[in-house]
């Protein structure tokens, strides 16, 4: 299988040209060489260790067997090369064992490990997220115990939240938790969906478990977290006794049969002792820190996999000859082409491309705006920023994620026939994809929460500020040269979405709130299509300059002629013409789709449940 997860020179864009990282003392020994190497080694694990997995994961999957999870062996080797060069906590504090790099660099990084497997890196992503939350809310004696192995990868984590009754809505659970005279709890009641939720590359994992005191009030209001270990483990840090959280089956899924979806019982066949994390009753608030690093992860997971798709669709299509072009006209002896040279290949490429680039931007702005909130003194920014983050995250987990299928789709259509085969990696990446829409919290959830909270935050300033950041990159991209036009486009529909955010906000707090809530989907939709656009126009005025330099000038026909042999001059004009696309194909269709928001039909409030048919 070709050695391909992402676009190395895009994302060095992103990384030194685009994006950057905070200056920060903390962040010093982060230099342009450093960056480089760090990327560079974790593109080679990924290639070299965790690819392999790609296959294994699929066609061998885990298995279940006395209650004890087996995986690919080909997963102990990667997890053991991963856990020793110390990626897992590579963002986090070197108190904790952390190397402290800058969450823009981890993207970069990650991106290429997501890519490889993202089955095999969600055992990363749910243990560091219950490490995290063990360093946030944990008392001494629980980081003593847990945290450094959680962050070393010597212990795994989970999330126990889902109910198979409660689904979504958490606050239905049933799990109980008994005080015992000694402080701890006894935990009874059985959860289902849980990844990596039980397996054979750590010797113990831990659980952070939602679950109700007995007493405590109905609803999401009487929800405490408990930390729920598979051993006990001693004062010394070694493991006692099972701990009697049984995993009673594992999930027969679409994709990502690499990871141990699991249905775990606590309590059923032996007591299960858990121990408080946090305060009681405060279970969901300090659950949501998880939950949101877990988005964000998800989010990352789309991309990842969308970006894999597309470098292996963009090389096949490089690779595939097949037809004539069509300019060859009557030419019997004309031969065949690649594919690349079809309009209509070349269109879903470029579908791919403005949606990975896009992605690529967002995700690893997204990071910098988190080391902007852990490096800053300045308390104003600190928190418009650290608002900006809860606004982005609904995009980043629910349109990126939307989209990601869409681009796995495409990566299947411009295989062709081929595509269809478990022969070539874009069936399995689209069959993984798939689930990233459920994660966390659907996206009609996603969409939910970012009309409903979001849109409210701080009395409607924090999506202000969000819509701020976008217009400071239209202002400048105004002052462009090569770019004026598209940045007058995108302020048009920036204005328009402030009109929308406005009345949609209005909406969902009146009468019509059923009529705003049918809409929340289309809202969400429509400001990711801003969003990326904005990325993608700040991508474009990055460009122009340094293409001008190269070229001598922005004219068409010199800019042609020079990036049909130069390279970086062919990658920044390319950075143009994906803003091209994205502003003057898509934009259009965006506004399209608020004028039917703007509308409010109400058929959805209208139709009867018998109207959809009847059995």
């Amino acid at each position: 299988m070709a050695q391909l997860i992402a676009d190395r020179r895009d994302v060095d864009f992103v990384l030194h040209e685009q994006i950057g990282t905070v200056d920060h003392e903390l962040f010093e020994e982060f230099n342009k060489k450093t960056i480089d190497l760090i990327v560079s080694e974790a593109r080679n694990l990924a290639i070299k260790e965790i690819l392999p997995t790609f296959k294994d994961g699929d066609e061998i999957g885990c298995t279940l067997e006395n209650g004890e999870v087996t995986t690919p062996d080909s997963f102990k080797r990667a997890w053991e090369l991963y856990c020793e060069g110390e990626w897992l906590a590579m963002c986090d504090d070197p108190e904790v064992g952390g190397q402290g790099m800058p969450k823009t660099v981890g993207c970069a990084a990650l991106e290429y490990m997501v890519g490889a497997n993202s089955a095999f890196m969600l055992y990363y992503g749910m243990t560091h997220g219950a490490a995290k939350l063990v360093e946030a809310f944990g008392d001494e004696t629980q980081k003593k115990l847990y945290m450094k192995k959680m962050f070393a990868g010597e212990w795994g984590g989970t999330m126990l939240l889902t109910e198979s009754e409660a689904g979504s809505d958490v606050g239905a659970l049933t799990t109980t938790a008994t005080l015992k005279e000694d402080g701890t709890y006894a935990i009874n009641g059985s959860k289902i969906f849980i990844s990596a939720g039980e397996h054979d590359l750590c010797e113990n994992i831990i659980h952070p478990v939602l679950a109700r005191i007995e007493g405590a009030p109905a609803g999401t209001r009487g929800i405490s977290l408990f930390l729920v270990p598979k051993y006990h483990v001693n004062e010394d840090g070694s493991l006692g006794d099972f701990n009697n959280v049984v995993c009673t089956g594992l999930e027969e899924k679409m994709g990502i049969h690499g990871n141990a979806t699991a249905s775990l019982s606590l309590g059923e066949k032996g007591e299960c002792i858990g121990t408080l994390l946090g305060e009681e009753n405060k279970g969901m608030p300090e659950m949501f820190q998880m939950m949101n690093e877990a988005r964000a992860f998800v989010g990352m997971q789309g991309f990842a996999v969308a970006s894999a798709s597309y470098m292996y669709a963009l090389d096949y299509a490089r690779t595939r000859l097949q037809g004539r072009s069509m300019t060859a006209g009557k030419d019997a002896t004309a031969k065949s082409v690649p594919i690349i040279q079809h309009p209509d290949v070349k269109r879903q490429l470029m579908n791919m491309k403005v949606y990975t680039e896009g992605m690529r931007s967002l995700i690893y702005y997204y990071g910098k705006c988190s080391d902007i909130v852990h490096t800053t003194g300045d308390e104003t920014l600190k928190a418009e920023t650290a608002a900006l983050i809860e606004v982005l995250t609904p995009i980043v987990k629910g349109y990126i994620t939307d989209k990601s299928l869409e681009i796995c789709s495409h990566g299947v259509q411009v295989y062709g026939g081929y595509g269809y085969i478990s022969e070539y990696p874009v069936e399995q990446l689209m069959r993984d994809s798939r689930i990233f829409m459920i994660y966390e919290g659907t996206n009609g959830i996603q969409a939910m929460d970012l009309l409903g909270r979001k849109l409210a935050m701080n009395k409607g300033a924090s999506f202000a500020y969000f819509i701020d950041q976008i217009k400071k990159t239209v202002a400048e991209a105004k002052e462009t040269e090569g770019v004026e036009a598209l940045a007058e486009k995108v302020a048009h529909v920036v204005s328009r979405l402030e009109e929308l955010a406005a009345d949609m906000g209005q909406r969902s707090r009146s009468d019509k709130a059923l009529n705003a809530y049918a809409f929340a989907h289309p809202f969400l939709e429509i400001t990711g299509d801003v969003t990326f656009a904005w990325m993608l126009l700040w991508r474009a005025m990055v460009a122009a300059p340094k293409l001008a330099k190269k070229v001598g000038s922005l004219e068409r026909d010199a800019v042609a002629a020079k990036a049909a042999k130069n390279k970086d001059a062919a990658f920044y004009d390319g950075q143009i013409q994906s803003a091209k696309f994205f502003i003057n194909t898509i934009l259009p269709s965006t506004c399209g789709k608020m004028d039917a928001v703007f509308e409010g039909d109400t058929c959805l409030e209208d139709i009867q449940e018998l109207s959809f048919g009847s059995k």
